[in-house]
């Protein structure tokens, strides 16, 4: 696969470039840590910071996804 459109599945849903780049269960982990940390935040945190982490979340699982394939 392309390693700019795994960057980009990722960046739009963490762990979805991982998952169809083959490796299913690091997408999975992603997608797991990206969804429990933005209820966490949810729960804590006010709304701004929610943006923060998802954002920090989403370019890194890009950023993997774009080395997996490089």
């Amino acid at each position: 696969m392309n390693a700019i459109i795994a960057a980009i599945l990722s960046f739009i849903i963490p762990g979805l470039g991982q998952a169809v780049s083959g490796d299913i269960k690091k997408g999975v982990i992603f997608f797991v840590i990206a969804l429990i940390m933005g209820l966490i935040a949810g729960l804590i945190f006010q709304s701004w910071v929610i943006y923060i982490i998802n954002l920090a979340i989403a370019v890194y699982a890009a950023y993997d996804a774009y080395q997996m394939n490089a």
